[in-house]
């Protein structure tokens, strides 16, 4: 699945070479258990781009173990976004989850499944995977250095619009990422990771980089 989606990621984006697009994504979250299996999580997040900040959201959701390897939640986001001309509008959305993870020795694998529902957009554009509804597929891999207290990370993410209209329903943007968290101390946990954002049937979309660092605490 990883290979698949480097290779799709590779033919979509050699025609916006000379178009590039980079932003910082700054992210702070914490979590706690509420009873035995299930999880509470609250995050913010601020994504920097050209324009300075250009979209803000919190966001708070409830995580089920249901076993081990199998992990549901259900996510609310309210999302802040600056649109063209530099108006900031307003989204909500739903996030469905299915989060399935398993582990070989030191390597972990899985899969999420997401199905993402935005309601009460203001003034909306052209679709956004980002912000519209979308179903999302993404795929992970990470590593568990003995002794260490970093764990190397590599992800990617295929964005299918469901919704029917001149180029859809199809699969709208591919995302791919690498990077690390590191486990410090106490509850403490940090992550860092570079990604690149690239849309599909629309050549003119520049290809987006992306250094994404977050912070989380957990209870």
């Amino acid at each position: 699945m990883m290979r698949i989606l480097l290779i799709l990621f590779l033919f979509v984006s050699l025609p916006s070479f000379g178009q590039h697009e980079f932003m910082t994504w700054l992210n702070a979250g914490m979590d706690g258990k509420i009873v035995k299996n299930l999880k509470w999580e609250a995050s913010a997040c601020v994504r920097i781009g050209q324009a300075g900040a250009e979209t803000i959201y919190p966001q708070v959701g409830l995580e089920y173990k249901v076993v081990k390897w199998f992990r549901p939640s259900l996510d609310y986001r309210f999302l802040i976004e600056k649109n063209k001309i530099g108006n900031y509008k307003t989204t909500n959305r739903l996030n469905v989850n299915l989060d399935f993870k398993h582990s070989y020795k030191r390597l972990g694998y899985g899969v999420r499944f997401r199905y993402q529902y935005a309601f009460n957009r203001i003034s909306a554009d052209a679709y956004d995977a980002d912000f519209d509804q979308a179903v999302r597929i993404k795929p992970s891999l990470e590593y568990d250095l003995k002794g260490s207290k970093i764990t190397p990370e590599i992800s990617g993410e295929l964005f299918y619009n469901p919704s029917f209209g001149p180029i859809s329903p199809g699969f709208s943007k591919v995302r791919i990422a690498a990077g690390a968290k590191f486990n410090l101390k106490g509850p403490h946990t940090i992550g860092v990771k570079y990604q690149l954002d690239k849309k599909f049937r629309n050549f003119s979309a520049p290809l987006r980089h992306v250094i994404d660092l977050s912070y989380k605490f957990s209870f």
